[in-house]
């Protein structure tokens, strides 16, 4: 703590300890006033300016230094000054010693606060930027709450100063004009109970209830605003029309259909977007393949002397085409169909805030009027525009499905999920492959240890991982295909038959109608914590809305799209992207949920960090996976889990209890006292449980009980 908080906290201890010392809290109660009534209007009357001035500070000193005795002087300033002098001196005096209080709070507290509870204090933080002028307001307009516990609250959070002054001025005034005129009948008052009867708590009350009631108001009057020069239909032909059968728009229809809502899916090229047609489905197919290869190439270490594997690349990837089609069924038009989805296959275009203009495949077009528009168009790769890429050709994740023939040397630009996934695999396949990636490591939102063990495992196994290279030109020189990457000032050329871009997705935003109903789309479709968009009857889910490029998140986020769509204004809910996690399926895998290390000192989290190396697992040893660790961040000196990342053999399936645990806010003691089959892989969960109590074994007490013992024995 400064210099600076030290002083003001000694004032504060002085005065207070003065205050209660002296027992001056006598000169603030009723009883003493009534008495010295008299002396004091008589004063009052000789000196009207001075009586005002000195009311007024000693008014802000009470009140900023959060005392007891603000009621009785508001009374009195009644008693003294008239309903109105009255109602002025103490509508500033209390405001401004309101914000003193705050401004203390703010000034001593805050940062130690933030410090112990800054995530649960994001999530308000959070809250008060959005709506914190209504939150005070709503606090301030019933006296049943402390003001003094309010100020002293508020100063803990992000409201603005300026916000929480004129705020709680508006706020205070109504109860303030209450106390006041009952300070001009002070001789009938016998105590401060009898101001508020139970009419006016109920009044009060009523008031508090006024800004949610003003918010709605004010959220139709936006409303209104900009649907302004549109004409809504009479009726409706659906409730819910939704742009695209990925991920997110197939959960969105079945739940719409499962509460009986008309509803109508648009896809204009495959059901099942971009997982079942070109991602996760057809990528883990073909990992399933390339690791059954390396399996095979490890048969030694398995007691087996020798194998071989005889294989057609083309018909690897045919498997992955057979894979795809025995999982269709499940996001098929005819189980949507069944379900009572209108699935139609064609283009859409959102043509007013309550109509969409569909044109089928056949050419046949027509115009929907709906209620309420998901839209889920989801996302495609990015190609960055480099010099020559377009004359040398490439792959992306959307393409690649396409080969039959395996490049003889490729080339994989970039080092997230996808392009990491995919170089080890067509490297087990029997490429030879370099991945370029112009971070310092790959995998970069992962903390540096997950990104050097998966780093090590790849030049094992023959890959040349080249960091710190940027991609600058693509050439063709004498039929070669060459790509000239910059690597600390000096120009690279690395030779290649095949290039995969791998540097991640971007949203789609085009031809579907954002531009021409003026819906912000930058990098995403811009929406609210409800999903959505600058109509609130037009919300946004999955990959084209961010802030996740998750199969499982799109879903997450359609069940909020869908109630929402379906239910507002009755009821609507906030998306909640509090325990998201993730895998990348590389060999060993690496998964996480919460926070990692890099993103606990980026946002100032304390934390403390439990590792428990998987190579120390009986059923990992036994595998010959022994490899990998769990790493569990928790709240300082407690067990409460902020974050887990898992490095290991289906390190996807294993974070699975810690996404529960998080999700439910289960601590590590209670995954420590769960009874886990012997010998799993998901042992390693319970370990790490392990480690972190002996960490936190109470050493005074086992000191105690060793006595015991020794004492038992004699």
């Amino acid at each position: 703590m400064n210099t600076r908080r030290l002083a003001i906290l000694a004032v504060l201890i002085g005065a207070a300890l003065a205050y209660y010392s002296f027992d001056l809290g006598r000169y603030l109660s009723l009883d003493f006033f009534k008495s010295q009534q008299a002396a004091i209007e008589t004063w009052r009357a000789a000196q009207p300016v001075t009586a005002a001035l000195i009311y007024f500070l000693a008014y802000v000193a009470v009140t900023g230094l959060s005392l007891p005795g603000a009621a009785v002087m508001t009374l009195a300033g009644g008693a003294i000054f008239g309903l109105l002098w009255g109602t002025l001196l103490v509508s500033f005096a209390s405001t401004i010693g309101a914000t003193l209080a705050f401004l203390v709070s703010r000034f001593l507290l805050r940062d130690w606060v933030e410090q112990r509870f800054g995530e649960r204090l994001r999530t308000i933080n959070a809250g008060i930027e959005r709506e914190g002028g209504f939150y005070l307001l709503a606090l301030r307009l019933v006296p049943a709450f402390p003001f003094f516990m309010i100020n002293l609250a508020m100063g803990l959070t992000a409201i603005r100063t300026r916000t929480f002054y004129w705020v709680s001025q508006i706020g205070m005034f109504l109860g303030t004009v209450v106390y006041v005129n009952a300070g001009t009948q002070l001789a009938k008052i016998e105590s401060l109970s009898g101001i508020l009867s139970p009419g006016i708590v109920v009044s009060f009350a009523l008031l508090g209830i006024f800004p949610l009631v003003a918010k709605k108001i004010l959220e139709r009057l936006r409303a209104r605003k900009v649907y302004a020069g549109w004409n809504k239909p009479p009726r409706f032909d659906r409730n819910l029309v939704v742009i695209g059968a990925g991920s997110a728009g197939l959960v969105t229809a079945y739940i719409a259909a499962a509460v009986k809502a008309k509803v109508t899916l648009i896809e204009k090229h495959k059901l099942g977007g971009d997982c079942l047609n070109t991602g996760c489905v057809p990528s883990k197919a073909l990992i399933r393949s390339a690791k059954l290869l390396s399996h095979m190439r490890r048969s030694a270490e398995f007691g087996i002397r020798e194998t071989k594997a005889e294989f057609d690349f083309a018909e690897v990837m045919e498997r992955v085409q057979n894979v795809i089609k025995a999982v269709e069924p499940h996001d098929s038009a005819e189980r949507y169909t069944e379900l009572g989805v209108e699935v139609i296959e064609g283009t859409a275009k959102i043509v007013s805030p309550w109509e969409v203009e569909l044109t089928r495949n056949d050419g046949a077009a027509e115009r929907l009027t709906t209620r309420s528009i998901v839209i889920a168009a989801g996302a495609r790769p990015f190609v960055p525009p480099i010099p020559g890429i377009e004359n040398t050709g490439y792959l992306t994740s959307d393409t690649v499905w396409n080969l039959r023939q395996l490049p003889q040397r490729l080339v994989v630009l970039g080092g997230g999920p996808i392009g990491s996934e995919l170089t080890q695999t067509f490297a087990r396949l029997g490429a030879e492959v370099t991945q370029v990636e112009m971070a310092p490591r790959i995998l970069i939102r992962e903390d540096p240890e997950v990104s050097e063990l998966v780093t090590r495992r790849f030049r094992d196994e023959g890959i040349a991982v080249l960091v710190n290279h940027k991609a600058k030109q693509f050439v063709i020189e004498r039929g070669e295909k060459i790509l000239i990457a910059e690597h600390e000032g000096r120009d690279v050329r690395i030779s290649f038959d095949g290039l995969l871009v791998a540097v991640g997705r971007v949203a789609n935003l085009k031809g579907y109608g954002l531009e021409e109903l003026g819906i912000p789309a930058e990098r995403t479709v811009t929406t609210n914590e409800f999903l959505q968009t600058k109509f609130p009857n037009i919300y946004a889910a999955g990959d084209v809305a961010g802030p996740y490029q998750f199969t499982h998140t799109a879903a997450h986020q359609a069940w909020y799209a869908a109630v929402n769509a379906l239910f507002d204004p009755f009821k609507k809910f906030r998306a909640d992207y509090s325990v998201i996690p993730w895998a990348t399926f590389v060999d060993p895998e690496a998964a996480r949920v919460g926070l990692n290390e890099i993103e606990a000192k980026e946002r100032g989290i304390p934390f403390e960090v439990t590792v428990y190396g998987i190579d120390d697992l009986d059923r990992a040893i036994a595998d010959g996976e022994a490899h990998g660790f769990v790493k569990v961040l928790t709240v300082p000196g407690k067990d409460k889990i902020l974050g887990v990342t898992i490095v290991g053999e289906h390190a996807g399936d294993l974070i699975a209890e810690y996404v529960l645990a998080m999700r439910h806010g289960i601590g590590l003691n209670k995954i420590l006292g769960t009874i886990h089959i012997y010998p799993t892989l998901a042992e390693a969960n319970k370990y790490a449980a392990g480690v972190w109590k002996k960490a936190h074994a109470p050493q005074k007490l086992l000191e105690w009980v060793a006595r015991f013992h020794a004492w038992r024995r004699g």
